[in-house]
């Protein structure tokens, strides 16, 4: 079904292997398509609880975009190739209702970096390099990367690693806030794994309801607490939210997936 992607499923999990690993699974439009597709399809499925996304082998989970395919490109073109892939990807990600965990293996440069920072969650191998080089290209991020990387590791160490076009290691990222875990390559997806076995019990409309409140608060014009209000209210309308408080006062364990 995918020609640059491999889709498996382990009971409530889905993960999503980008595999052009001659290109070091750089991202060309087909690529972008074809994760969209997947990563919906995914949330359509509602016994998924959570995504890992990651790349083929250790050397890179995504080494960039495809450059030969804007190459040549007017202004009109590359504004269009940011707005579409953004839309079609980066912010699809982002506001996805279904938790995403990057799983950082090896280089992780421009394009790649920016879809690592779209998900919800990041673990890093320790061999992971981590950067946005594109104004050496005479260009600048486009998929997200210039909003996205301050949030994450603030203004100050955001434009150093923009305007400097280097790469971070691992344990650098982690140390800014980059990644939320480091560790050995071989134990990198036991440990996305790990961390998708505690959310899959939770409620899932909560979950979706708190990823909607958290990305309110990094919305120009957006008051997060007020989205924050409106989403705790929702919540009271749910049966997972009779399920939670009922299971909680009959000692049980809840079952939002029954």
């Amino acid at each position: 079904m995918y020609q640059n992607l491999i889709v498996e499923k382990k009971e409530n999990l889905a993960v999503i292997t980008i595999n052009r690993p001659s290109q070091l699974n750089a991202l060309n439009k087909e690529t972008i398509a074809e994760l969209h597709v997947a990563i919906k399809t995914a949330e359509k499925d509602k016994t998924i609880g959570v995504i890992i996304l990651t790349g083929s082998g250790e050397k890179s989970f995504v080494a960039g975009a495809d450059i030969k395919e804007f190459a040549d490109f007017t202004i009109s073109q590359g504004g269009e190739l940011a707005l579409k892939g953004q839309q079609t990807l980066f912010s699809f990600i982002e506001n996805l209702g279904t938790p995403v965990i990057a799983a950082v293996n090896g280089f992780a440069l421009g394009g790649g970096l920016e879809l690592a920072m779209s998900a919800h969650i990041r673990v890093a191998s320790n061999n992971a390099r981590m950067g946005l080089p594109e104004v050496s290209l005479g260009v600048i991020p486009g998929y997200g990367g210039t909003q996205r990387l301050p949030q994450l590791v603030g203004k100050g160490k955001a434009n150093e690693m923009i305007f400097t076009a280097g790469m971070i290691k691992a344990d650098e990222a982690l140390q800014w806030g980059l990644v939320n875990y480091v560790v050995e390559p071989q134990d990198l997806l036991a440990k996305c794994e790990e961390i998708a076995n505690k959310i899959i019990p939770n409620s899932p409309m909560a979950i979706r309801s708190a990823i909607a409140a958290v990305n309110a608060g990094f919305e120009s014009g957006v008051n997060g607490f007020d989205k924050e209000i409106e989403e705790f209210g929702k919540c009271f309308g749910t049966s997972e939210f009779k399920e939670g408080t009922t299971a909680f006062l009959e000692k049980r364990k809840p079952n939002f997936r029954g």
